[in-house]
């Protein structure tokens, strides 16, 4: 915070016309939010059965081995072709981060949707994907159309798409404070009250209106109340050191796979040959189908062997890096959450046979908050989503502070990219780069449209 004493705006003023903008961007995100959920769940429902929208992995559990293939092998035809005929012939940028951090804020709106909605229908159909990638970046296209139409300046423009796809995040899960910390600390890069009030406004307009069609309460819900304990606080500095070290392994993988997404004509096939590999998976371990969300769920409650914990800790990051590389879009906080909370549960029952006491889950919740701040470089937006998401763990807090603070520490010490930067590391910080080759412009050349 600029304190004491500072009022000023800094070059984003704060006029009335760009708070109009914030609110109506808000609006925008909300509804886009609840289009992009309502065809999710009927494309889940679609490809797994009645339910699959609601149980995930039950659906998918459900289905013969037939039944489980032929999705995802239906996904890799449709993200092959759909997004090799968007990339060739629409012109506009389809990343908000991208728009942000390197760009002037402006987004395609033709790009960006039909980029959003193949993202959707393959997460439904099984890819090892985010949900809130489609929600996120149209949040953020609100704001680049709603700045445009209010000739708005260029960096109120980027604090408007942050806070549209901060919006956008918060809306689909329901965490508003979540969403708007996502926004200052992920997007923009400061918690100061010039970005956090708007980014809590967008944020919390958001969210409002997604309860029109999408539930209010948390998306992992009926969880125990976690008491604090000794033994999670001792376990959460080894833990986090470790984690720490896990997410930085993850990030890197993001960047190989990011910059050498296949181009021309290897496009068409890349994500049909990566999902039949995960198909092939999931016959095994059909956890791994989707965006992680039942994985972790399974993890908050404790219920599963530590063996299975484990595999799905391995195996789940690979997969999702998989789908990503394939030049597939979609998002990576889910992933990313479940990956930490699979690992929390696996080095939490294994202290639990050297200290017993502390539910297994206590440790996932920890391990998840850990896993997201570190990930992301964004720790108080990693502890906010957590316990907005599980409505619990407040009793956790000071571990979850403490493996958080770790975590997030060491990751920051050996590399600093996030599981978002790293995708755009080679073009934003030329002189520290991931190892790689360049990665390829997200607009073709052409006008923004």
């Amino acid at each position: 915070m600029d304190q004491p004493n500072v009022t000023g705006d800094g070059d984003v003023p704060l006029t009335a016309r760009f708070w109009l903008m914030v609110v109506l961007t808000g609006v925008g995100a909300g509804l886009f939010g609840i289009a992009l959920m309502l065809l999710l769940g009927a494309v889940a429902r679609l490809a797994f059965g009645p339910g699959a929208d609601e149980d995930f992995e039950a659906a998918v559990q459900r289905a013969s081995w037939l039944g489980r293939v032929v999705p995802l092998l239906v996904a890799g035809v449709i993200a092959g072709v759909g997004w090799f005929l968007l990339r060739r012939y629409v012109a506009g940028r389809s990343d908000a981060d991208d728009a942000v951090w390197t760009g002037d804020g402006r987004l395609g709106f033709h790009r960006s949707a039909g980029t959003s909605v193949l993202s959707v229908i393959v997460v439904g159909l099984g890819a090892s994907l985010g949900r809130e990638a489609a929600p996120k970046l149209m949040g953020g296209v609100c704001g680049s159309v709603l700045a445009g139409w209010a000739g708005l300046t260029t960096p109120q423009r980027r604090l408007l798409v942050a806070c549209g796809a901060g919006a956008g995040l918060a809306c689909v899960y329901n965490v508003p404070l979540g969403g708007a910390l996502f926004t200052a600390e992920v997007l923009v890069g400061a918690i100061r009250l010039p970005v956090m009030l708007p980014a809590l406004a967008c944020s919390a307009v958001a969210t409002l209106t997604a309860w029109i069609g999408l539930p209010s309460g948390p998306i992992y819900a009926d969880l125990p109340d976690f008491a604090f304990s000794a033994s999670a606080l001792v376990w959460a500095v080894p833990a986090g050191v470790l984690i720490g070290l896990v997410a930085v392994v993850f990030v890197r993988l993001i960047a190989w796979a990011s910059h050498r997404v296949p181009r021309g004509r290897a496009m068409l096939v890349a994500p049909l040959l990566a999902f039949a590999v995960l198909a092939a998976l999931g016959l095994v371990f059909p956890q791994l189908y989707g965006n992680g969300q039942d994985i972790a769920a399974r993890a908050f409650a404790g219920v599963g062997a530590l063996w299975l914990f484990a595999a799905l800790f391995a195996l789940k990051p690979l997969v999702t890096v998989l789908c990503l590389g394939s030049g597939a879009s979609g998002g990576l906080f889910t992933p990313t959450l479940a990956t930490g909370a699979a690992l929390g549960a696996c080095l939490g029952g294994l202290w639990s046979l050297l200290w017993p006491g502390t539910p297994v889950g206590a440790y996932a919740m920890i391990g998840a908050a850990a896993m997201i701040g570190a990930g992301m470089q964004a720790p108080l937006a990693g502890l906010a989503l957590v316990l907005e998401l599980t409505h619990s763990g407040f009793g956790l807090m000071v571990p979850m502070m403490v493996a958080t603070l770790v975590a997030t520490a060491v990751s920051r010490w050996i590399d600093g990219y996030s599981i978002y930067s790293a995708r755009l590391a080679e073009r934003s910080t030329p002189t520290r780069r991931p190892s790689g080759g360049q990665q390829e412009v997200d607009e073709p050349p052409g006008p923004v449209r």
